[in-house]
């Protein structure tokens, strides 16, 4: 574990979260020599400014409307009670991952209100390693097997009025964060990152994955009308607020296509940003290709039989709120 903890000295700080006021906001984005190089410690291009964060935030802002969301998306009582300067939570559902830890936590900006680390029964030093490198982080077990039971898990327990997702591999960069949480306070509901839109792309994914996303993507444009460039991706954040109009119950790795389905059934307002993949750098990972894809296109196949019968989720009643059991 020592040796765990003593690498993420090595590692770039954690970055801020955008700043207190527009005026002061600073924005990281990875540079193209990063996404060449494809490794966490590479060179990143700080841009900073008000007129950046107009120009990236209205940016976002267009591809959300490219992706078919229209403006009864956006109710103006959600807008108004939202808080100008949000807490943010981070969820990292985790499975033996302790070698890959020191990279994620090191990059997690520093103004972040809390981690939330859900451990999957690691027989490894994850725990210990995430307890070392941050002494409040929030530990949460993992209740079901596969990664949309751990998130679930993990979003349950959020206290942030932000939600952000991240992966324990590396493969998800921390120091994206502002620019989905900018996206989020600009107006949207809920943030996708994308491998393929300008400024994404990915160093992790082999032709036949490219190919089967690629599917996934036009299936799901042909049958809920969306314009998404990136589907089974699972960098995102959300407003908390949303979590009982998205009703989560997906177990595996298809809880990121449900998520973005969901978001299209209830009307919210669902913007793309450009995200960089990483290679994960130590272990395996525990993605099956076959198992999972089909697992995907269950998924998007039975929420279009739900819309094809007109069947529509009843408003959550206070009890089934996201807060206790909506997840």
């Amino acid at each position: 574990m020592e040796k765990h903890v003593q690498r993420s000295r090595s590692v770039v700080a954690r970055q801020p979260i955008i700043g207190e006021s527009r005026a002061t906001t600073s924005l990281r984005l990875r540079s193209s020599a990063d996404k060449v190089g494809g490794g966490l410690d590479s060179m990143e291009a700080k841009l900073a400014g008000p007129a950046l964060e107009e120009a990236l935030l209205g940016e976002a802002w267009r591809r959300a409307e490219r992706a078919g969301v229209s403006s009864q998306g956006r109710p103006a009582h959600r807008q108004s009670r939202r808080p100008q300067q949000p807490t943010v939570s981070v969820v990292i559902p985790a499975l033996n991952e302790a070698e890959n830890l020191p990279l994620v936590f090191a990059r997690i900006p520093a103004e972040t209100m809390e981690v939330i680390l859900v451990d999957g029964e690691s027989t490894d030093d994850t725990v210990e390693v995430a307890r070392a490198l941050q002494p409040d982080v929030r530990l949460i077990r993992q209740e079901g097997r596969g990664k949309g039971a751990a998130l679930r898990s993990g979003f349950r327990a959020c206290r942030g009025d932000i939600i952000v997702m991240l992966d324990a591999d590396g493969s998800t960069d921390p120091a994206e964060i502002p620019l989905f949480v900018g996206a989020l306070r600009a107006g949207a509901d809920l943030v996708k990152g994308s491998r393929f839109i300008q400024g994404g792309g990915t160093a992790d994914m082999p032709m036949h994955r490219v190919l089967g996303n690629r599917a996934f993507v036009w299936l799901v444009r042909l049958l809920f009308g969306s314009r998404y460039s990136d589907l089974c991706y699972g960098y995102l954040a959300f407003w908390r607020d949303v979590g009982s109009e998205l009703r989560l119950d997906a177990d595996g790795f298809e809880i990121e296509t449900l998520i973005g389905i969901r978001a299209l059934r209830a009307g919210l307002c669902v913007a793309e940003v450009p995200s960089f993949e990483h290679k994960r750098r130590h272990g395996y990972g525990h993605l099956r290709t076959i198992p999972d894809g089909w697992r995907v296109l269950k998924t998007i196949l039975r929420e279009r039989m739900g819309v094809a019968r007109g069947s529509q989720r009843r408003p959550p009643t206070a009890d089934e709120s996201w807060s206790r059991t909506g997840w």
